[in-house]
């Protein structure tokens, strides 16, 4: 699949493994004219340049990625398995309401998937207006 000692954790089963909120860098043989990803939501693919792809976990699943040459022959074909990452994190049920905290080393929580509705709502809502304040002090405009 790819030329690079640099290659990203690779499963037995052949799987690509990202963690969400993470990236991989790998470099492929050669150069990429379309990139397929199968479940955008699950994973982002960036070309940095025409052969070194990154991949980002989005949401925990697995999907696939499928690039291919000016041919059109594919240069990869892979699963790509997204997980969640486990270092420092701290899951607290209350309940059937679930609330997730990364403690690296304090605490503060996080938007996970499958988390309280309500708490989700909040985080998000908070994280989007600071990213609106950081654009606008930043003079971007979309």
């Amino acid at each position: 699949m790819c030329a690079s000692s640099s290659l990203p954790a690779i499963a037995q089963d052949g799987a690509v493994e990202v963690m969400t909120d993470r990236a991989k860098v790998f470099r492929i043989d050669a150069p990429a004219d379309t990139v397929i990803v199968g479940n955008p939501a699950i994973a982002d693919v960036t070309m940095y340049d025409r052969q070194t792809v990154v991949v980002t976990g989005k949401l925990y699943g697995t999907t696939n990625l499928v690039i291919l040459d000016k041919k059109g022959e594919p240069i990869i074909d892979e699963v790509i398995r997204v997980s969640t990452s486990g270092n420092d994190v701290v899951t607290v049920m209350r309940n059937t309401s679930r609330t997730t905290y990364s403690c690296a080393p304090d605490c503060e929580p996080v938007l996970r998937v499958g988390d309280n509705f309500d708490a989700f709502e909040a985080q998000t809502k908070q994280a989007t207006s600071r990213n609106d304040m950081s654009e606008k002090a930043a003079g971007v405009t979309n």
